[in-house]
């Protein structure tokens, strides 16, 4: 009986000892692990995606007005020269001392060259109004190529000045042909916000009244130097508009003050209620603005 129960006995201590050491490494690991927890591995940054670089604005390169902060304006006169009117027109600009931009004929530019040295000579600008005044967006690129150019090169012959503006006739110019003009001789387009029909209403009284109404800072003035009525008028009106606190400048100048309009913020509607703090509101799409067309009188 003895011998049985000390057999019973080794044998359980058989059986048992392993389970206890199993237990003992159990709880030394687990202590070890509560000592040192294990550490995430950091998550890898992620550097943000580049944002795209916009396109470069295209130069502005043609104007039917500017925006100024002083109240400068400038005086255009198309056709020219005159010698009938233009001599006289440049009499009145200079007691005044107002420099104006001159847009001159190919043909008469090389009709009256005297003139048109005068009309640099004293100060005036003088920009390109093609060779006969027809219209060019009717017209072939080579063959305004060759209006353009016998009119800068007759300029150029008369007075050793080649025009860096061009005003097409009856502002009769496509936008593709804007671009092109600009490439190839390197001139802005210019066009008009004043325009009293001089050449159409031969009337002084009505180009002045016109000429005053329409004005605003950074107008660009249109009327011809080939009508004795236009003429007469200026004397006038150049008067009334320096007694109204305006400016003169030529158009290069003008352009050169020119700045774009800051946006002003969208005011909410009655139909339109803020959103409350914390929601998000898609943004109503902006219609697109139309350019208005140019005005296709006699210019």
């Amino acid at each position: 009986m003895v011998r049985v129960s000390m057999s019973l006995r080794s044998s359980l201590r058989r059986h048992l000892v392993v389970p206890a050491a199993v237990a003992v490494i159990l709880a030394a690991l687990l202590g070890a692990a509560e000592r040192h927890p294990a550490t995430a591995a950091p998550a890898q940054k992620q550097s943000p995606a580049p944002e795209a670089t916009p396109a470069p604005a295209l130069p502005k390169i043609s104007y039917g007005s500017c925006h100024v902060d002083e109240p400068y304006v400038a005086m255009t006169f198309d056709d020219g020269p005159s010698p009938e009117n233009t001599p006289r027109l440049l009499d009145i600009l200079k007691e005044r001392d107002i420099k104006a931009t001159f847009f001159m004929i190919g043909e008469n530019a090389a009709r009256f060259p005297e003139i048109v040295k005068r009309v640099l000579a004293e100060g005036h600008e003088i920009g390109n109004h093609s060779w006969s005044h027809p219209l060019l967006s009717k017209m072939t690129d080579d063959d305004v190529r060759e209006q353009i150019q016998k009119t800068q090169d007759a300029i150029t012959q008369a007075c050793g000045y080649t025009p860096k503006l061009l005003r097409p006739p009856y502002g009769g110019f496509t936008t593709r042909q804007r671009r092109w003009a600009n490439d190839i001789f390197g001139v802005k387009i210019i066009f008009w916000d004043v325009d009293p029909l001089d050449w159409k209403i031969l009337d002084s009284a009505h180009v002045e009244s016109e000429i005053l109404k329409q004005t605003k800072p950074g107008s660009i003035i249109l009327s011809h130097d080939t009508h004795k009525t236009t003429v007469d008028a200026m004397p006038v009106t150049l008067d009334s508009l320096l007694a109204d606190g305006f400016k003169f400048a030529t158009v290069s100048k003008l352009i050169a003050m020119d700045h774009p309009v800051e946006p002003k913020p969208k005011a909410i509607t009655s139909s339109q209620t803020p959103p409350s703090a914390g929601a998000t509101t898609p943004g109503a799409p902006v219609p697109a603005h139309s350019v208005p067309a140019q005005n296709g009188l006699r210019n």
